[in-house]
């Protein structure tokens, strides 16, 4: 076989390399500002260049409380994430099929969108203590993202079969689990793409505000209070890097399972 036919046959294989290449570009584009940015500062105090910042993230990974730190941080993510998906979605089919519902849950979404996220942290603080505010936050804004997916999956499900539905008289558990459910489950899905980095932003800000004992926000916090820099660059690059993960992990979760369905 040719060069030519292989490259007909492969054709993403030609495309994944130039992405990867224009990727690595990126990332090397981004490293020069960032050292650049700290010649500029001249000071690693103000401004930390990379190589400081990654001998304080390797050093992070040999401390135990880091370790600690970034597990209960995890679990908090991931606890708000099961509370909030689940109801969201629920809440988000009951209002996308009835307009009542639609109605009582409108307020609630209105009021959640236009609240500071650091006002709900300060608020929820008061009545949950510092260890289940990052968890219950996380909630409050996960969970309006995800039922307004769904609502839009909903209202996007083709009228064509809705009427074809309702001629052959399907009763609604049947249009819920062959109709409405494969509607939503493109939009239930960019959801929580978008809710998991949603949820590592909220839940590392009211950490920072509420200082839970073990917690990456409170790891920050304290570098922040001892003026080191490099290390406050550190914590926030492992929470980066623990975000990116969960966002890896669950992309590969969705692609093994799409997979499973067409095998």
């Amino acid at each position: 076989m040719s060069g030519k036919e292989q490259g007909a046959k492969f054709p993403g294989n030609k495309a994944g390399k130039v992405s990867l290449f224009w990727t690595l570009a990126g990332v090397a584009a981004l490293l020069l500002f960032w050292e650049l940015a700290s010649l500029l500062f001249g000071s690693a105090l103000i401004f930390p260049g990379p190589l400081p910042v990654l001998k304080h993230f390797l050093r992070l990974f040999r401390d135990s409380r880091f370790l600690s730190s970034l597990a209960y941080s995890f679990v908090r993510v991931i606890a708000g994430m099961a509370v909030s998906v689940p109801l969201g979605v629920a809440c988000g089919i009951a209002a996308g099929l009835d307009r009542r519902a639609g109605a009582v849950l409108r307020p609630f979404f209105q009021i959640v969108s236009a609240t500071p996220v650091m006002s709900v942290i300060l608020i929820c603080f008061l009545f949950l203590g510092a260890e289940r505010t990052p968890v219950f936050t996380a909630f409050l804004m996960v969970f309006p993202v995800m039922a307004a997916n769904t609502i839009e999956g909903i209202k996007r499900t083709d009228p064509k079969l809705r009427e074809l539905f309702a001629v052959y008289r399907m009763s609604r558990n049947e249009a819920l689990r062959f109709l409405y459910i494969p509607s939503i489950a493109p939009f239930v899905l960019g959801g929580l793409r978008s809710s998991l980095s949603l949820c590592w932003k909220v839940v590392v800000a009211a950490e920072v505000l509420v200082q839970p004992v073990r917690s990456l926000g409170a790891g920050m916090q304290q570098a922040k209070a001892r003026l080191e820099t490099p290390e406050l660059f550190a914590w926030t690059a492992a929470t980066v890097a623990a975000a990116a993960c969960t966002q890896g992990l669950l992309t590969l979760a969705i692609v093994l399972s799409r997979r499973r369905r067409r095998g």
